[in-house]
């Protein structure tokens, strides 16, 4: 009996450890990460109305997929693939060729035959809906050595934080 414990105590300790070490990562991303500004395309309104909300849409990541399409092939369900994007003088990015120069890597998900970068919802606060409508670009921080993006606010359509 005692033994089963000490292999459910030593579990435990190793899943919160592996939880605490990805906290630690997204955390370091978020304050060392490049400021990277990614279009969001149309919105879901439903979400908007419930009111904490919202689904977002990149037409990057449409452009990501479109690759797959022309050749490129996409990475297998539920798998991660590396897209490259170069930054305007804004910080606002497209997509480019692998090796660009000055390109950065972007790293996605695959998830329902489409790539995902970051996430594809913005939560916030039950009530606050109005604020985040006028929403145009996500604001991620990228990690250039992973491609690893983590959405840390939104921003309208002068580039304003919201």
């Amino acid at each position: 009996m005692n033994r089963a414990r000490a292999f459910i105590a030593a579990g435990a300790v190793l899943v919160l450890g592996a939880v605490n070490f990805s906290i630690a990562e997204k955390e370091a991303i978020k304050r060392n990460g490049a400021v990277v500004l990614i279009e969001i395309g149309p919105r879901d309104p439903r979400s908007l109305m419930q009111g904490d909300y919202m689904a977002l849409n990149f037409p990057l990541a449409r452009r990501i997929a479109a690759t797959w399409r022309s050749g490129a092939g996409a990475p297998r369900e539920g798998g991660h693939g590396i897209a490259y994007v170069t930054l305007d003088e804004q910080r606002v990015a497209t997509l480019a060729a692998p090796g660009a120069a000055g390109s950065l890597p972007l790293r996605y998900r695959v998830r329902g035959g489409q790539a995902w970068i970051g996430t594809n919802a913005f939560f916030f606060e039950e009530g606050s809906a109005a604020r985040y409508s006028s929403a145009r670009y996500g604001e991620f921080r990228l990690d250039a050595a992973s491609g690893e993006a983590v959405l840390v606010g939104l921003r309208d359509a002068k580039l304003e934080a919201l």
